[in-house]
C-alpha cells in the first residue's frame, strides 16, 4: 500500500491537495498542528473514498526535534509522494520582525522542509514512481517589499528544489523533485502573515486564486515532467517551466 504524505495539511492549499489526491484514489498521511482540523479533513476524504486510508500525525516542525521523529515515524508505511506544503509568511520591514517568529519561520520553511526532503531522497531516490514537491512561492522568485525574509525562505525553497531535481537527473535516479510558486492563495497565509484574526482577500487583494484551484495546479505539476509549476505574478495564469536558477554542473564526462 503506498502513501502521499502532505504536511501543513490543516488548511489552505495542503488542506485541498489531500482532497484532490484522495479524489485520485491515493493513501494520505496528513501532518499539521491542529488534530481537529486534521481530523475533520480525515471526514472529508472519507466521503470521497472511504477505502482510503487516512493516517494523521500531529506535529508541529518547526520544532526542530520534531522533525526527524515524525520522519522515522513512517517508516513502515511505502510513500510515493511527498508534498512539504508546511510553512508561513511574514511582512515586516527586516528592522521591525519578530526575531522569535521568524526563528520559527527559518525552522519550518527551510530546515524541516531540507531535513524531510533528505530522508526521503535517501530512501526513495530509486524507486520507481516517487515524486517530491516542495511548496515556494511567487516570492521564491521575486523579492516583495516588507516580506524581505519571508521571500529568501522561498528562494531558499526554489533554489534547493530546482538543484535537488537537477542532482536527481544526472545521477539518472527515478525520483522527480518539483517546485510549486503560487501567487496570492485564498488561504490562513495572510493572517498569519500579518498576526491578525481576519483577513478577507475579496476587495483587498486585486488578484488571487483559491486553494481549490492552487490544488489543482499542482496535479498539473505532478502529471507534467517539468520541475517548476509557477503563477505568472502579472497575468495570474499557470505555467509549467523548466528549471529557472542556473545550475552549473560539476560532473565530469
Amino acid at each position: 500500500m503506498k502513501y502521499t504524505v502532505i504536511t501543513g495539511a490543516s488548511s489552505g492549499i495542503g488542506f485541498e491537495t489531500a482532497l484532490a489526491f484522495a479524489a485520485r484514489g491515493k493513501n494520505l498521511i496528513l501532518a499539521a498542528r491542529r488534530t481537529e482540523e486534521l481530523e475533520k479533513l480525515k471526514s472529508k476524504v472519507a466521503e470521497i473514498n472511504e477505502k482510503l486510508d487516512v493516517v494523521i500525525r500531529t506535529v508541529d516542525l518547526s520544532v526542530s526535534a520534531n522533525v526527524h521523529d515524525f520522519y522515522d515515524s513512517l517508516k513502515d508505511y511505502e510513500i510515493e509522494t511527498w508534498i512539504n506544503n508546511a510553512g508561513f509568511g511574514n511582512f515586516a520591514s527586516v528592522g521591525e520582525q519578530n526575531l522569535n517568529k521568524i526563528e520559527s519561520m527559518l525552522h519550518l520553511n527551510i530546515e524541516a522542509l531540507t531535513i524531510l526532503s533528505s530522508h526521503y531522497v535517501r530512501d526513495y531516490a530509486h524507486v520507481e514512481g516517487t515524486q517530491i514537491i516542495n511548496i515556494s512561492s511567487g516570492g521564491g522568485y521575486k523579492i516583495i517589499a516588507n516580506a524581505v525574509t519571508y521571500c529568501a525562505t522561498k528562494f531558499y525553497v526554489s533554489a534547493f528544489t530546482e538543484g535537488l531535481a537537477q542532482e536527481l537527473s544526472e545521477k539518472g535516479a527515478a525520483m522527480q523533485a518539483k517546485v510549486l510558486a503560487p501567487a496570492a492563495t485564498e488561504t490562513e497565509f495572510a493572517k498569519r502573515s500579518l498576526d491578525i484574526d481576519q483577513f478577507e482577500y475579496a476587495g483587498a487583494v486585486p488578484k488571487f486564486h483559491t486553494a481549490t484551484q492552487m490544488a489543482g495546479f499542482l496535479l498539473d505539476l505532478y502529471d507534467s515532467e517539468k520541475v517548476v509549476g509557477i503563477v505568472n505574478g502579472e497575468t495570474y495564469e499557470f505555467e509549467l517551466r523548466d528549471p529557472i536558477f542556473t545550475y552549473v554542473s560539476r560532473s565530469r564526462n
